[in-house]
């Protein structure tokens, strides 16, 4: 009976303790992670109220001597929540704003009748594709004859960003290109920095095998230190430049190269027919082709997968948008149970 006893006990404990790890294992297998670091900023009340007829928008602003800035946003962006917050908000030049320019915000999801002009009138989102908008926000400026006179997609620094009001709200765009008119404004600040996975070459061309990642920095780029000390030393951003072959040109320097197609140009004459004004600005190419393109602040969940769009070839899967591979990515690490910060 004693025997009995004990060995009904043990097969209880037993089974309770099975029972315990088996939940235990169900409740990690079924994990899932989150994505946190959506920021939703409110706009300031001086952005115009526009009935979203462009055309009578500038006209309007021409008869004040401003230019029209389109503000084309995303809700949860936390790069768009960034440039609201610090570049126009809150600026050492918000009132510089105000005065030369009527800034309008556009929901690249959004559903609003935007009528661009007597040929063109789409919903935001239907603009936004007009556009080929790829990052939030994308900035567009227009003149006074409701033409683009400059555009920038995604977030720049206060510096950087001051730089292109200036150059719209001066009329330089009649005389020069923007990133002519930014490469006149340099001062010598920013030493090169090393990276093992840096490569030197004078014909982009005899680069075969992998994909490339080309990238402009010059003497003055403010944001090139944060990138050598920040992305370019994690290692997950390092594995996969190993899939690439990485280089870098000095966006001011009139060496002699050969670009992707064997044509002769300097890495200056080369950045200014990419029309690339922002360094580190990193050109991606795969079979001779340019496919994307980082040409503003990235953070790094972001970073790293517009390079892996590339140097894994998820391109060729995913070809219309970079965005409909991320929104597969994602879950797929969502649901291994990865915890993704699109904010950091």
């Amino acid at each position: 009976m004693k025997k009995s006893f004990l060995f009904h006990h043990k097969l209880t404990v037993f089974y309770l303790l099975s029972s315990f790890i088996f939940l235990t294992w169900m409740q990690v297998a079924h994990a899932t992670g989150k994505v946190t670091g959506s920021l939703i900023s409110k706009h300031p009340s001086w952005f115009k109220e526009s009935f979203l007829d462009i055309s009578e928008d500038v006209s309007e602003a021409k008869d004040n001597d401003k230019h029209v800035i389109l503000f084309m946003h995303l809700n949860g962006c936390p790069y768009c929540y960034k440039m609201t917050e610090e570049n126009l908000k809150n600026a050492p030049y918000t009132n510089f704003i105000k005065e030369n320019f009527e800034v309008i915000a556009l929901n690249i999801k959004g559903d609003r009748e935007v009528s661009l002009n007597e040929d063109i009138s789409l919903t935001e989102k239907a603009l936004a594709e007009h556009f080929k908008v790829l990052y939030t926000p994308t900035v567009i400026f227009l003149n006074t004859d409701n033409k683009i006179v400059a555009r920038i997609n995604g977030y720049r620094n206060i510096d950087d960003f001051k730089q292109i009001l200036d150059y719209v709200q001066s009329k330089s765009y009649l005389k020069t290109s923007l990133a002519k008119f930014i490469d006149e404004r340099k001062k010598e600040k920013y030493v090169f920095q090393s990276h093992p996975l840096l490569m030197q070459s004078d014909d982009l061309q005899s680069l075969k095998g992998k994909p490339l990642a080309l990238i402009f920095e010059d003497k003055s780029c403010k944001d090139c230190s944060k990138l050598h000390e920040g992305y370019l030393k994690d290692p997950d951003v390092n594995e996969v430049l190993k899939k690439m072959n990485f280089v870098r040109l000095d966006a001011l320097s009139n060496q002699s190269i050969k670009d992707i197609h064997g044509n002769k140009t300097t890495p200056k004459d080369l950045a200014e027919t990419l029309k690339l004004s922002y360094r580190p600005g990193i050109i991606l190419y795969d079979q001779g082709k340019e496919i994307m393109r980082i040409e503003s602040m990235l953070y790094k969940y972001h970073f790293t997968e517009v390079l892996r769009y590339v140097a894994e070839g998820h391109y060729k899967k995913y070809p219309k948008s970079f965005y409909d591979y991320l929104d597969v990515r994602t879950a797929e690490l969502v649901k291994q149970g990865v915890n993704i910060d699109i904010g950091k």
